[in-house]
């Protein structure tokens, strides 16, 4: 299971890292800070499944957790949230190392 969370945090830290190459580019082009926000990206990519994820939300959990909860997650930079997700799953999959060493009994 440890495994299985370490990958999926590589793999958000992998789009963090993208999602911020993203941005400095666009920062570079503009002159100015420029960053992508979660929702924007996620419209550009698939509409659908945001209006899915929306509509799922609104129905089987509390109209609340979409309004103020979810959107301001979605209001936030893409990097800043992926990279969030990949140090959540990280510390779900960390395992402290024994205080005695390796070769201990």
């Amino acid at each position: 299971m440890r495994f299985v969370l370490r990958i999926i945090s590589l793999l958000f830290l992998v789009v963090a890292v993208i999602a911020g190459v993203v941005d400095a580019i666009q920062s570079v082009a503009a002159g100015g800070p420029e960053f992508t926000l979660l929702g924007a990206a996620w419209f550009q990519f698939s509409p659908d499944t945001l209006n899915l994820a929306q509509a799922t939300v609104q129905r089987h959990l509390h109209p609340f957790v979409w309004d103020p909860v979810i959107q301001w997650v979605l209001l936030q930079p893409t990097f800043a949230v992926f990279l969030a997700l990949s140090l959540l799953f990280h510390l779900l999959g960390y395992r402290r190392s024994r205080p005695a060493g390796r070769f201990s009994a």
